[in-house]
């Protein structure tokens, strides 16, 4: 069943009646509507294009988090195969919010490393919503070690909303595994592709984008901070989140201006969840396509094309 955000209301009721008319229809074989709900479906297929020509940024948020929009798990199960995952951060426990192991992309060996929100109540609060805590970075960490020793392609699949701010994982070193992570992600001698699939939040997600190429869906966001984190520390209303999501230019459009990121990967008409086999294809292609880009380059020249993308960032926005 499709799931409708706030400002897709007028296209549910549309919708909905086309359904009823056929859901008539099928108890009733003698009667003909099928100009009507045909009527029905070239003016809600009109709508859909309407509504998302010109979404705001706090749209934009919000189909981001639509519930029925692929996760990390899901694109790993449709792009990779042989994938073996690897837990644990042979410190702590195993971070269920961080997934990741070795696999193939177009039969070449990689590890992929990705935020898994989950899809349901029960695996949502066990991968704590996409949250990492402390050993979740630090199992990330263990695998772009590996990653480097081995000469594997690294592909990282972000969403999440920013690194769990909990008590606990405060105290077992937060701030210095996303740290840590990000150094990692500077250090490593072989091609590293980001792919912001949802939500990009804060440093929980930088510990992954800070990549030689980072791509992002077309209405994913990527950001310091939520709209709602914003509002409360600036205008002290967390109900100021349309305001702060214009302010904090987190779409991929806009950050393909400032050069934070480096492709915008086409969504079909109404978001990744509308046509999810198209989305796995963009993806795909996307992601081969910088994949033989970077593999042309030696270790020295990946470390140093990584460090001098983020020595560079900022200037862009300055010049505009």
């Amino acid at each position: 069943m499709t799931q409708y955000l706030d400002f897709e209301k007028p296209l549910a009721e549309i919708e909905g009646k086309a359904e009823e008319l056929r859901a008539v229809a099928r108890a009733n074989e003698e009667m003909d509507i099928a100009d009507e709900a045909a009527a029905l479906d070239a003016k809600a297929a009109q709508l859909l294009v309407d509504i998302y020509a010109n979404l705001t940024p706090w749209r934009k948020c919000q189909v981001a988090r639509h519930p029925n929009r692929p996760h990390c798990r899901d694109y790993i199960d449709e792009l990779f195969t042989e994938y073996t995952p690897l837990a644990g951060d042979r410190n702590f426990a195993d971070d269920l919010a961080v997934m990741g192991g070795l696999a193939r992309f177009n039969d070449q060996p990689v590890v992929v490393i990705g935020h898994e929100k989950g899809h349901d109540t029960k695996s949502r609060i066990d991968h704590n919503f996409g949250m990492a805590r402390p050993e979740g970075y630090r199992k990330a960490i263990r695998l772009m070690e590996m990653a480097g020793r081995f000469g594997l392609p690294v592909i990282t699949l972000v969403d999440t909303a920013g690194a769990y701010p909990g008590k606990g994982a405060e105290e077992r070193g937060q701030s210095e595994a996303i740290a840590r992570s990000t150094e990692m992600c500077l250090k490593i001698g072989v091609p590293l592709i980001s792919v912001i699939i949802g939500e990009g939040g804060s440093g929980g997600a930088v510990a992954f984008a800070t990549a030689n190429r980072v791509a992002m869906l077309e209405h994913s966001v990527y950001s310091v901070i939520s709209p709602e984190g914003c509002a409360s520390i600036l205008w002290k209303d967390s109900e100021k989140m349309r305001e702060a999501a214009e302010a904090l230019r987190l779409t991929a459009q806009d950050l393909i201006q400032l050069g934070v990121a480096d492709r915008v990967i086409s969504e079909p008409l109404g978001g990744a969840h509308r046509d999810i086999p198209a989305t796995y294809l963009s993806v795909k292609n996307a992601i081969s396509s910088m994949l033989e880009e970077l593999s042309k380059q030696d270790s020295a020249a990946l470390i140093k094309d990584r460090r001098q993308k983020f020595l560079d960032l900022g200037s862009k926005g300055l010049a505009n």
